[in-house]
């Protein structure tokens, strides 16, 4: 027997941020949740699964209109057709109160109830499946508590939308132990909710398959759900099932031995080559981080609008319209020698003196504040969003900034002579 287990699908998520990029691929990204989902379809199809299991968070909240759950109907006709059923529990994206509109789903969509545990049985196969649906998007209460106790003689699964213990970076919705899922004596608990693979524990499996689909640079890697393979009551492998259609990967470049800008655009290039091995035909949306100590440092201070454009240059002449450069970010540092620039005695040397003490002095902060705030007042919010420098102004919090920039302008000043 094999099942697909997907979760956080989000379909039709609504993409932010990215109006501050002219270059984005926003018609793949606007459409890549659903590409993905039905690439999802077409590998439950041709590995002919015995059902799927959907563990929360289909949806992305409210429809704008009905062609989402029109987009759904049809791949679950496509399941329905190949005698696939699928088994859907609703999260806290797509609880009731969330969720302002709704469709009759295909008969071979089974939907867990959301005011008491639901268990389904598929009797050929000696299976049971239980969970409980979202009614509230913040369901805080521990529903794995109230789950049915294992039928005798089945395979057993619980499906469950959970950040389950200590998962600092999800909303606690639906909180429980580990332990708690354990003693409950299933074969299988089907998780949702945390967008990171992760496999928990085995014996019994305890399993969130992460998200379908990345959908910004903070959700890298491969994205997909798991298939699972079992005999009789034992679960046999549990292996990823990779079905993004668009990969996010943070590049980090060392720079280090870089003399100039033009060195830096080569080692950036030489990364480039060798990054769409391994993503099929995938496409890839790459945030490039420049670091390391190196003579280029003052050459590419407040230089990275120019740099990114160096960057697209080398990815359109290697990905081919398939790799995407989100942002270019300079993380850099002088060479550790500063002996020349406490030799020169000049006044790039008193303002280094000066600087060094300017994270800590108020006065100087604050008259930076006056003078910036109008600026960023005047910013559209999506630049606010893209920019995180920009907030930092915002709220008058500049002492780390001025912290990062000083070296920098101490560098491209001394650079020019």
């Amino acid at each position: 027997m094999k099942f697909v287990h997907a979760a956080d699908i989000h379909l039709d998520s609504p993409l932010s941020g990215l109006t501050a990029y002219p270059d984005a691929p926003v018609e793949l990204l606007r459409t890549a949740t659903r590409r993905a989902f039905t690439r999802l379809v077409d590998e439950a199809i041709g590995e002919a699964v015995s059902f799927m299991v959907i563990a929360g968070d289909l949806y992305d909240g409210s429809w704008k209109d009905y062609n989402t759950g029109h987009y759904f109907c049809r791949q679950m006709g496509r399941l329905g057709a190949a005698g696939i059923p699928v088994y859907l529990l609703y999260g806290n994206h797509d609880a009731q109160s969330e969720m302002t509109k709704q469709l009759l789903l295909p008969p071979n969509v089974h939907s867990f109830d959301t005011r008491r545990p639901t268990t389904f049985h598929i009797d050929d196969l000696r299976v049971a499946l239980h969970g409980q649906s979202f009614r509230d998007a913040a369901t805080t209460d521990n529903l794995a508590a109230g789950y049915p106790l294992p039928v005798p003689g089945a395979f057993n699964i619980g499906v469950l939308h959970t950040a389950l213990e200590g998962n600092t970076a999800h909303a606690t919705y639906a909180p429980c132990t580990v332990a708690e899922l354990t003693a409950r004596g299933y074969d299988y608990w089907a998780l949702g909710h945390v967008h990171e693979h992760a496999l928990v524990r085995e014996d019994p499996w305890v399993v969130f398959p992460g998200n379908l689909q990345g959908r910004h640079v903070r959700e890298c890697g491969p994205r997909g759900a798991c298939l699972v393979t079992a005999d009789g009551d034992r679960v046999q492998r549990v292996e990823r099932l990779p079905v993004e259609v668009l990969r996010w990967q943070v590049l980090e470049v060392d720079a280090s031995g870089a003399r100039n800008l033009d060195d830096v655009v080569r080692k950036v290039g030489r990364r480039f080559d060798g990054l769409l091995d391994g993503a099929g035909d995938r496409h890839l949306a790459v945030r490039v981080r420049i670091t390391g100590h190196t003579s280029a440092h003052g050459e590419l201070f407040g230089r990275e609008p120019h740099l990114r454009a160096e960057v697209l240059g080398q990815a359109a002449a290697i990905g081919q319209d398939r790799l995407w450069v989100e942002k270019v970010r300079i993380e850099t540092a002088p060479p550790r020698d500063g002996e020349a620039l406490r030799a020169r005695s000049d006044a790039v040397t008193q303002l280094a003196d000066l600087l060094a003490d300017a994270p800590d002095d108020a006065n100087l902060l604050e008259a930076l504040a006056d003078e910036l705030r109008p600026l960023v007042d005047r910013a559209p919010p999506e630049l606010l969003q893209a920019v995180p420098e920009l907030v930092a102004i915002r709220s008058g919090e500049l002492s780390d900034l001025v912290r990062e920039v000083a070296p920098g302008l101490v560098a491209h000043l001394a650079g020019k002579g």
